[in-house]
């Protein structure tokens, strides 16, 4: 694991540390993906994690005249969120929104799904579609590069050592341009990508004037279709353009062939994806599905950095040094517990078990706290982060000894068998019970794709999210970070 941890309050502290460690350091926006890599060995070399998290005004998106641009910190639950975005970068939008679940949308940042670089990351297909460049900064100076400059293989960028990515900047859809992106994968859910596919169109009345058309998952990088862009400029969408654009579209030359799908199978995907794009470009459906006030399980301030430090904090690998947090109401000092996860230092360090290690890889949610006000999976996030933290586990539900109302609905309805996955149920629906105090079926369902369970089926612990929401009242929004007065 990592050996010192850096907090960071300002942008310039980060690029000095960047600038002294070099190869030797990488970046904790989310860390969904870093702390993964670290847990399996895949980061010889590197020793040092600079946090980003409580550096105030770095989750922006802001709107420049026709021209959009996220900040290094904005999340996927941002970009979902973002009426700017919905209006004049929709496919973005789409693709953030299926990103993992809610507790990964909160913690990971479109700046880390871009530097990732893998070629099934779904918002790099509608950010190249759109025209995007991104702002690498280090104590040199800055530089922009489009994507095509930007990317140069599997996992590969021309991202120097000392640079950060400080900036993703694009242009906004003008009126008469309509796109939508889609994404097959092997599950509803938290699912990589088989294909994804984005597609913008300009139009004059029925006729096409522009066509941008990306996919990932499919090469070694985002690759554009120029054959069938080409082709569809002063088409109208009828059927038979639609079936021979899609067809063009399937030349893609040697695609991947992985445990995901064969060559032959994304060929055909990517015929199948193109085609119902146009489609719903040519009917105005390209909306239809999306989801009206989705669950983010984010809290009030709606997943914005809250709390920064009065100070950069340094955490060494060493037996003197310590996390000092709020863990349900009570302040903890801690010696040690320095590079680990967060979910190993509530149970190892603090001594409450109720948060679950299931996969620690951020695909069954039995590890759901909140942070900040924030639902995430205590997994992926490294356990110095608690410093100086508010956190909720599922031990600080129960309030004056009354069970949560949740908690209540799970014993009326037989919710729990073997009972492993309930803690990070009963967090996320506290979440989504403090946001939507009757949430809808859809709402219920959309709040716990990050959650698995092995044994129920999903049908009680669906109904006791209902019998919850009928119960509703002020109090099941009560569970906030119980700081002490």
């Amino acid at each position: 694991m990592w050996r010192n941890y850096y907090s960071v309050t300002s942008l310039e502290e980060a690029l000095g540390l960047l600038s002294q460690y070099r190869a030797g350091a990488r970046i904790v926006a989310g860390g969904t993906d870093l702390v993964i890599e670290f847990e399996r060995g895949q980061r010889p070399g590197v020793e040092t994690l600079i946090d980003l998290t409580r550096v105030p005004g770095l989750d922006q998106i802001a709107a420049f005249g026709d021209a959009i641009r996220l900040g290094p910190l904005v999340t996927h639950n941002h970009v979902v969120d973002s009426r700017v975005i919905q209006a004049r970068a929709f496919p973005l939008a789409q693709a953030a929104w299926q990103v993992g679940a809610p507790q990964i949308r909160n913690r990971g940042t479109v700046a880390g799904n871009v530097v990732t670089a893998s070629p099934a990351n779904d918002t790099i297909t509608p950010l190249w579609a759109l025209g995007a460049e991104v702002t690498l900064t280090s104590v040199s100076g800055e530089r922009t590069l489009s994507f095509p400059a930007f990317y140069q293989g599997v996992r590969r960028t021309a991202m120097q050592p000392d640079e950060l990515l400080t900036a993703i900047t694009f242009p906004a859809l003008a009126a008469h341009e309509r796109g939508l992106f889609l994404k097959l994968g092997l599950r509803q859910a938290q699912a990589i990508a088989v294909v994804n596919a984005a597609v913008i169109l300009g139009f004059d009345g029925d006729t096409v004037t522009s066509a941008k058309i990306t996919l990932g998952s499919v090469a070694p990088t985002i690759i554009r279709v120029p054959a069938c862009e080409d082709f569809l400029i002063g088409q109208a969408l009828d059927d038979t353009v639609i079936r021979e654009a899609a067809r063009l579209a399937a030349g893609v030359p040697r695609p991947i062939d992985d445990v995901r799908g064969s060559a032959a199978y994304r060929t055909e995907m990517v015929r199948v994806l193109v085609g119902r794009a146009l489609r719903a470009l040519r009917n105005g459906t390209e909306r239809d599905g999306w989801p009206q006030e989705p669950p983010m399980l984010w809290g009030e301030d709606r997943g914005r950095v809250r709390r920064s430090l009065p100070e950069m904090v340094r955490h060494e690998d060493d037996a003197a040094d310590t996390i000092v947090t709020t863990v349900n109401g009570q302040t903890y000092t801690r010696t040690g517990g320095i590079n680990k996860t967060l979910l190993r230092f509530l149970r190892e360090d603090i001594g409450l078990p109720g948060t679950k290690e299931g996969c620690a890889e951020g695909e069954c949610g039995a590890c759901t706290v909140f942070l900040d006000g924030v639902a995430v999976m205590a997994c992926l996030v490294p356990a110095p982060r608690a410093h100086g933290a508010e956190i909720v586990t599922v031990e600080g539900l129960a309030q004056d000894g009354e069970l949560h109302p949740l908690q209540s609905a799970f014993v009326e309805a037989g919710a729990v068998q073997c009972g492993y996955c309930t803690p990070g149920f009963l967090m996320s629906g506290a979440k989504l019970l403090e946001e939507h105090p009757q949430p809808s079926h859809e709402q219920i369902v959309h709040s716990i794709t990050g959650n698995l369970c092995r044994c129920t089926g999903y049908y009680k612990i669906i109904e006791a999210f209902e019998k919850a929401a009928e119960r509703a009242s002020p109090a099941v929004a009560a569970v906030t970070d119980q700081a002490p007065d």
